[in-house]
């Protein structure tokens, strides 16, 4: 059975968003990618839907949208994205922290920037969870 895979920060609208969308896209075989937060904005951060789009032809708008930790089923693996404040918890088998700037506000080569790290971040994930090194 696939593991179930969390990404979370408070609001999920960007970094958290972002995993989810290319956990989708790159870990798919080995995982189900689910991404969620304390708090939810009224729509995931543009600026991130935009970037995913053109780097990866994903379109978050029509694929996803925010979540508390509530609306999602429990996990087995929990990914932080980097909170500069209290991280929220959700209980897993596995837990680590990435901590990923928010780019929130920043220039687009930040969610570039962003977004390729998540990239390698969730290759290397997928490798770990195929070779049960979690």
């Amino acid at each position: 059975m696939k593991k179930k895979v969390a990404f979370i920060c408070v609001h999920n609208s960007c970094r958290s968003q972002m995993a989810e969308a290319l956990g989708k896209i790159y870990g798919s075989d080995v995982f189900e990618s689910y991404s969620a937060g304390t708090e939810t904005k009224p729509q995931i951060n543009q600026d991130a839907v935009r970037v995913i789009k053109d780097l990866y032809g994903v379109d978050m708008n029509e694929t996803q949208k925010s979540k508390l930790l509530s609306d999602i089923p429990e996990v087995d693996v929990v990914v932080k994205m980097g909170c500069n404040v209290v991280c929220p918890h959700l209980s897993a088998e596995h837990i680590e922290d990435w901590g990923l700037e928010d780019p929130t506000g920043k220039s687009e080569e930040e969610f570039i920037k962003t977004a390729k790290s998540i990239e390698e971040k969730i290759k290397d994930l997928t490798e770990r969870i195929k070779s049960n090194k979690l």
